[in-house]
């Protein structure tokens, strides 16, 4: 691995982490939902619009079809949804935290229920990633973390698993950015008519909202997924996914510095054995 593709991992990394700290910024002043609907709108039509100028084709293969139908509704619509509704009650720390934990319960999932090949180093992982999970959700419950928000964070983090599970990735058949703009725009319709159902408007239009729904849209929603195809194609997807260990970290460091959350030693241990355990486990995973 070169330092190009350290480089953009790491970037890749602060991107993805970054996206907790900046929802909650956006679900303070405007409702999660429709603001979550109207970011998939923008940032799939300008995924759409770049993947044209690339020479991508509308045209999808049987598994990409199914790809942007269920990453559609699970990733973007259950998995960030519920995380969009968590935030307004659970802070963007332990929000990242769960989330981060999604290669863990692919893992253990892909084991238990399909037999899957984890090794002694990936069961390590496990084990020790779970714990830190649980270190850090005990301590924030017992200081009066919302227990509906936590369950939605965990809700989100197993729709994410369950299709990562359910059908495995179709980038090698070309067209990723069609696909995943398209995948935004089924989650965009999914939010949209939830939120028309349930959802009561309200909108604060303060500058730290602009910025933060802009920021959401070109760095999380655009720049990081180009990023991710590059850093693929550089080093392959298995290589790419060890850069999932460095997200609990840059998540609440990055919560820290822009919302001002504490951070307490606890968290900080729950932090570096759940990095640890989801090191081990991508390693374990790693042809030898």
């Amino acid at each position: 691995m070169d330092f190009r593709a350290i480089a953009m991992g790491l970037m890749f990394s602060l991107m993805w982490s970054s996206a907790f700290a900046t929802a909650r910024i956006i679900v303070a002043d405007a409702p999660p939902l429709y603001a979550l609907a109207c970011r998939f709108a923008i940032s799939g039509l300008l995924a759409v619009g770049v993947a044209r100028a690339m020479g991508q084709s509308w045209r999808l293969s049987q598994t990409q079809t199914r790809s942007v139908v269920l990453f559609g509704l699970l990733q973007n619509a259950a998995y960030l949804g519920l995380n969009f509704l968590a935030l307004q009650w659970v802070e963007a720390s332990l929000a990242v935290i769960i989330a981060a934990s999604m290669p863990l319960i692919v893992a253990a999932l892909g084991w238990a229920v399909r037999g899957d090949r984890v090794g002694r180093l990936g069961l390590a992982g496990l084990v020790a990633g779970f714990a830190g999970v649980a270190l850090i959700m005990g301590t924030r419950v017992e200081g009066g973390a919302d227990h509906l928000g936590v369950a939605m964070c965990i809700g989100g983090a197993l729709a994410l698993a369950v299709a990562t599970l359910t059908l495995r990735s179709a980038s090698g058949q070309g067209n990723m950015l069609m696909v995943v703009g398209l995948q935004m725009l089924v989650g965009s319709v999914a939010l949209g008519m939830v939120a028309l159902a349930f959802e009561t408007p309200r909108l604060a239009l303060t500058p730290s909202l602009v910025v933060a729904f802009a920021y959401q849209i070109l760095v999380p929603g655009l720049a990081a997924t180009l990023l991710w195809f590059a850093l693929v194609k550089r080093i392959g997807a298995v290589r790419a996914a060890t850069f999932h260990f460095l997200n609990p970290f840059f998540g609440v460091m990055i919560a820290a510095a822009l919302l001002g959350e504490r951070i307490g030693p606890l968290d900080l241990l729950g932090v570096a054995v759940v990095a640890g355990g989801i090191l081990a486990v991508q390693l374990g995973r790693r042809p030898q």
